[in-house]
Formats: C-alpha cells, sequence, structure tokens
C-alpha cells in the first residue's frame, strides 16, 4: 500500500471548510490522507491524553509518524527539561505506545541533524536509541551526507536492514554536507518511509541565517516532472516494501496540500475509510 500525507495537520489551509476551528482541523485532515507526521513532538512530547484525543478524531484506519523529540536526536540546545535521560526515554515510551494501543502508530522517525555524521560513536547512538524504543517500528533519516558516501552507503544501509531500521529516503536540495541524496533503497520488507522536503536549494543553504529559516527552507512548490520522478522512485521502493509512508514537508507556502494530492493522482491512489468531508454551513443558494 502507499500511503501519501503531510507533516502536520494545522497547516493546510485548502483542507478545511471556511467555518473550521482549530479543533475540526485534524479531523478535517483525515479526510483527504490516512497519514500524518506528529512535528510538534519534537519540540515537547505530548501527553498521553492529547494522543488519545487525536486517535478519538481520526479513523479506524488512521496512522500518525511520531517524530521522536529534539532531546532524543541531538538538535536540543538548551539544558534537557528532564531530571535524566532514561526519564526523557520513558515519557516519550509512554506517548508513543498510546498511538500503538489505538493501533495507530505507523513508525517513530528518528530524525538526525546535519552535524551527526558518520563515525562510530553515532552509530553506537543509534543502537542505543533502537534498545530504548525497541517496542516501536523505527525509521532514521539523515542529513549528513557522510552516510551517503561512496566508501559509507552500503555499510550503512546494511546496518539499517541488520538492525530492523526503516530507512527514510528523502527528496531534498543537492546543497552539501547538510543534505542527502534520494537513494530509492528499503532496509526492511514491511515498511519505508519517503519524507518530501522541496528543492529550495538556496533557502536550504542560508536558512540558517534567517529569523524565519523554516519558511525559507521548505518554501517550494514541485512541477509535474518532478512528481513524476518522485512517483517513481515510490513505484521503485514499493517493489521492496509491503508498503510506502510519503509525507510531503513542503508547506512553507502552503504546496505540500496540493503536490500531495497531484502525486495522487499520478499514482492513480484513492483511499477508503476516510473522514467524511465536511460542507460549509450556508454554502450557495438556499
Amino acid at each position: 500500500m502507499i500511503y501519501i500525507g503531510l507533516t502536520g495537520w494545522g497547516d493546510h489551509p485548502s483542507l478545511y471548510s471556511e467555518h473550521s476551528t482549530t479543533k475540526d482541523k485534524l479531523f478535517n485532515y483525515s479526510a483527504h490522507f490516512p497519514i500524518v507526521e506528529v512535528d510538534t513532538s519534537f519540540y515537547a512530547i505530548p501527553p498521553e491524553k492529547n494522543v488519545r484525543k487525536w486517535c478519538q478524531e481520526t479513523p479506524s484506519n488512521f496512522q500518525f509518524i511520531l517524530k521522536a523529540y529534539q532531546g532524543i536526536t541531538g538538535h536540543l540546545r538548551d539544558e534537557l527539561p528532564y531530571d535524566t535521560r532514561n526519564d526523557m526515554f520513558e515519557a516519550f515510551r509512554a506517548t508513543a505506545r498510546a498511538f500503538q494501543e489505538e493501533g495507530k502508530l505507523g513508525m517513530v522517525l528518528v530524525q538526525f541533524p546535519p552535524w551527526y555524521d558518520c563515525q562510530g560513536k553515532n552509530v553506537t547512538y543509534i543502537r542505543y536509541v533502537k534498545e530504548q524504543l525497541s517496542e516501536f517500528p523505527i525509521a532514521i533519516e539523515f542529513r549528513n551526507q557522510t552516510w551517503y558516501s561512496e566508501k559509507n552507503q552500503d555499510v550503512m544501509l546494511k546496518f539499517l536492514k541488520e538492525n530492523g531500521l526503516i530507512h527514510s529516503v528523502c527528496d531534498e536540495p543537492q546543497a552539501g554536507s547538510g543534505s542527502v541524496p534520494l537513494v530509492s533503497v528499503s532496509t526492511t520488507k514491511e515498511k519505508v518511509l519517503f519524507r518530501i522536503h522541496g528543492r529550495n536549494i538556496h533557502g536550504w543553504r542560508n536558512a540558517g541565517n534567517n529569523q524565519n529559516w523554516r519558511e525559507v527552507r521548505f518554501l517550494y512548490d514541485y512541477n509535474e516532472d518532478e512528481l513524476s520522478q518522485i512517483a517513481n522512485a515510490i513505484l521503485e521502493l514499493k517493489q521492496q516494501s509491503k508498503d510506502v509512508y510519503v509525507l510531503f514537508n513542503n508547506n512553507s507556502g502552503h504546496h505540500a496540500a496540493k503536490n500531495a494530492k497531484q502525486l495522487m493522482s499520478m499514482l492513480d491512489v484513492e483511499y477508503s475509510g476516510l473522514s467524511p468531508k465536511q460542507l460549509d454551513l450556508f454554502e450557495g443558494d438556499l
């Protein structure tokens, strides 16, 4: 199965009815797509009550990709807001378990930062993360090109495969050491993740100097030829894994939903069991 969705559900205006409120957005989102990435969990681990609420608002076959907390991935600049690292992992496990108990955890995404390069201590830490999160399917996403060098790529993919870790395939700007190539290889027979970040080379390289770096980095609208390339990569992955999870992250200009719908059309993908689409009250002539 090919599952297509977006990163986050709160900022896609084309998906919501005119009279929608913030509390309606996830329900409205789930009328269009069968999966979503929980990206807020990167900034703060959500409590179990939030998870239960999100699960209740979505169809029975809807799935969440839970993004790992920044204290787990090495992004956190401030002091860890937990007494110990074990406390942090236990809080995250409780959140992931809540999704899993509801039957709605697609996987946990562990995305490492651009400075997380291919060296022994970092490989050891990935093993540690796997041990801490052993109850859940884990996808590993790199942002440093050294993992995909001629010397390291095959070894890295073999390492993921041997450890039952899902390879997060990426489409992103080819902008030096802080970006990775699109490598259409799955490392598990069950699941593979494909995250689509746009191809804004200038924004990717210079986003760090801008206070609104996220708006700059992910500002991109894929054209038809580029989406065709992505569709072909997805079909390659489908030959390797039972399920392909595809997430569009190019939403600075609200292009993600549009591009995802275009890709669904290209691949002739339709979903059953979605939430019913809400019609605006008093819409049209009475």
